[in-house]
């Protein structure tokens, strides 16, 4: 069906097939790397997906929550609940419970595909009819506990809860590997009562939450309407039973647990990933009856000055002048573990700015086979020499040794010469015409000097 059937739609596809492109050339280099049909049919799809969602998406709440474009990738929507979950666990933060909820129930519906296609179509109210929303949403501690490695519920129910960290590492400690020494607080059971909080036989059940650990309180609302809430037992602080004070353990004061410093040696593998997780098992927080949960370091990188990290590629800038674009170069990189490595570039060939070159096996260490690297991608920027460098005599000379000028079309006679000038986006200057509406009088009429004029 030709697009000459619809009302616009030539200018849609024009409009569509520019966006495209200027996707394409503004890409970063990332977006390059196409060096096979298959990959580039794949970036030609994400273009595609890129583009539907710029146009399609309804509603952004859930992109907000998060702090990404609705453009974002998975990754980029797996890291940003990473760091925000981390930051806003009740743990961490206990008055940011219903944050962390929000967090939760976008992370749930922009990880899924098919769930963000529908929130993309129909926003949250599309959610919500597709019965996904209210109370269908999971809990927000299992969703962060299968992220983190939690496992099923019932396992949690016979163990501790794990304790999640992140460790800041620089890009070289991922290269080289390294090893950090984490100091943590966690709660140790008492040597001195084994966990019982007093003498045996001294722990009764508690007389005001009759063991349960919280309380019921009715709230009269109006007539005939009651409100009841639940809060944590004041008498036993939600144990569901009391030691009386002369019975209770004077090391642990009837908590049953100490508080004690634990020092943890991470150890960072090389080739070890961004967000990557080291898991000390039975590391975490003792209780007494329950297994103890894990201790899990999440690794967080920080941005490099020079390199930048893609998979087990690493890949770099490197600035050249326009005299070795042109007539050759030999460079020098210095790699994250101290060597050098020298580059050239061949006789003749002309090096172009953003072009890409490559240095196999000098990226980064594949994890758990070092001595395997990944590869260094240099992108070349050219830099152009400043106005007016050369002398005018001078520029036949290098005229005639670059290649010949393309052909210019003909001039017509009605043609307008223009001055071309620096651009200067904070300027605006407009050509001078003498209009019945003056910008001063306040007129809403045309401001244009030529008129549309029906007869």
């Amino acid at each position: 069906m030709g697009t000459d059937k619809f009302p616009g739609s030539s200018w849609c596809w024009q409009i569509t097939s520019r966006r495209i492109e200027e996707r394409r050339s503004h890409s970063s280099v990332f977006g390059v790397l196409a060096l096979t049909s298959s990959a580039y049919c794949a970036k030609e799809a994400l273009y595609r997906n890129i583009l539907k969602r710029l146009n399609m998406v309804k509603e952004t709440g859930y992109y907000d929550i998060l702090g990404v474009k609705p453009q974002a990738s998975a990754d980029e929507i797996k890291k940003a609940y990473r760091k925000l979950a981390l930051k806003y666990h009740p743990d961490k933060n206990p008055n940011e419970g219903e944050k962390f909820k929000l967090l939760s129930q976008a992370y749930e519906v922009l990880s899924d595909p098919k769930k963000r296609d529908l929130y993309d179509q129909g926003g949250e109210q599309a959610i919500k009819e597709g019965g996904i929303g209210g109370a269908g949403f999971s809990s927000p501690m299992d969703i962060f506990d299968m992220f983190f490695g939690g496992g099923s519920r019932m396992n949690r129910e016979k163990r501790g809860k794990n304790v999640v960290h992140q460790l800041s590492v620089s890009l070289e400690d991922l290269y080289n590997g390294a090893t950090r020494k984490l100091a943590l607080q966690k709660n140790v059971i008492c040597d001195k009562c084994e966990g019982r909080g007093g003498k045996k036989g001294a722990v009764e059940k508690c007389s005001v939450c009759k063991g349960r650990g919280i309380e019921v309180h009715i709230q009269q609302l109006g007539p005939g309407m009651v409100q009841q809430i639940q809060t944590m037992c004041s008498e036993c602080r939600g144990q569901g039973e009391r030691i009386n004070p002369k019975d209770r353990c004077k090391t642990c004061n009837g908590r049953k647990v100490n508080r004690e410093k634990k020092i943890l040696e991470v150890h960072i593998d090389k080739g070890m990933k961004d967000g990557q997780r080291i898991t000390f098992h039975g590391e975490g927080d003792q209780e007494p009856g329950l297994e103890a949960g894990d201790v899990i370091i999440v690794l967080d990188q920080q941005d490099h000055h020079f390199f930048r990290r893609q998979d087990d590629n690493l890949i770099m800038k490197m600035d050249i002048e326009l005299v070795e674009a042109l007539c050759g170069f030999k460079k020098t990189i210095q790699t994250m573990d101290n060597r050098t490595l020298v580059i050239t570039s061949r006789q003749g060939e002309v090096i172009t700015h953003g072009s890409l070159k490559s240095v196999f096996n000098e990226g980064m260490p594949i994890y758990r086979d070092p001595f395997q690297r990944g590869t260094l991608i240099i992108q070349f920027m050219v830099r152009f020499p400043e106005k007016f460098w050369l002398p005018l005599g001078k520029i036949p000379l290098l005229e005639s040794l670059l290649p010949p000028r393309q052909e210019m079309m003909m001039i017509t006679d009605d043609a307008e010469e223009v001055d071309l000038t620096e651009y200067n986006p904070n300027e605006r200057r407009y050509g001078n015409s003498n209009n019945v509406y003056d910008e001063e009088d306040g007129h809403d009429g045309p401001r244009g000097g030529v008129q549309c004029q029906t007869s």
